[in-house]
């Protein structure tokens, strides 16, 4: 515990002293805010719209106009903002050459990989943490569901895992940071892009795609639905892409 702490420590700092995570966090804050500023913007026209039709004033609410889009937008702001916080998590390392002394180092490379990885989750919570702010602000105006807001941010903290994890792997593949980005962002949006292409085919296939679409499994967090089948997947989907990490590193260092 005390060497993997090190890592985390040594990784958060290198982290927050980078120009790269603040850009990244500039984006991101960025995005976020214009997303909930569109949904709360919105939803304040349909609330005029309605302001005379006691039918559609019944079926106008936060959760549907503002909290889910929300979540639904923060996945595509994470495509763009993990493939720049992973990218140098190996990458870096394997260019300046640092990455021959961690297997020197009387370090595993499971403790070396859990710390990289876990700096680098805890930076993207903070930001998600950042975007709860605003829903603090508006339910002094509004009622808010709780109940989806607290399933919605741990759906976003599942993907954003299995996100990571991919981003891990792509980075301790190569030696450049642009491509480890180019090839993180490339699959992360094929996994993202299953869920349109599954509307022009067949029924089995349907089925199958939806199983694997990464936005689809965060449906269900959205509407404030906890459904375990869901919640595995995305540990199983985060765990493969870090084995396979380990793995690689492995066979590198056994390669010399």
């Amino acid at each position: 515990m005390r060497t993997l702490s090190a890592v985390l420590k040594k990784e958060m700092t290198i982290a927050f002293g980078s120009s790269i995570f603040y850009g990244a966090a500039f984006i991101f804050l960025l995005i976020s805010g214009f997303s909930f500023w569109a949904g709360v913007s919105q939803y304040g026209i349909a609330g005029l719209q309605s302001a005379q039709n006691p039918y559609l004033a019944n079926m106008l609410n936060l959760t549907d106009r503002v909290v889910q889009p929300f979540f639904l937008d923060t996945t595509f702001i994470l495509l763009l903002i993990i493939p720049l916080i992973s990218m140098r998590l190996y990458a870096e390392e394997k260019k300046s050459g640092t990455i021959e002394l961690l297997f020197t180092y009387p370090v595993s490379d499971l403790v070396v990989l859990g710390g990289k990885f876990l700096a680098a989750l805890l930076i993207l919570w903070i930001l998600l943490a950042t975007t709860l702010l605003p829903f603090l602000v508006l339910n002094f105006f509004g009622q808010l569901d709780w109940g989806v807001l607290f399933t919605g941010y741990l759906g976003l903290i599942l993907l954003s895992a299995g996100f990571l994890s991919l981003g891990v792997f792509t980075s301790a593949l190569v030696e450049n940071q642009i491509v480890a980005a180019a090839i993180s962002f490339g699959a992360l949006f094929l996994l993202l892009l299953i869920s349109w292409v599954k509307s022009v085919t067949g029924p089995l296939m349907r089925a199958f795609l939806e199983h694997l679409s990464l936005a689809d499994h965060l449906i269900p967090f959205t509407q404030g639905i906890l459904d375990t089948r869901h919640i595995i997947y995305y540990l199983v989907f985060t765990f493969f892409w870090l084995f396979l990490t380990l793995r690689y590193l492995n066979a590198r260092q056994w390669r010399g």
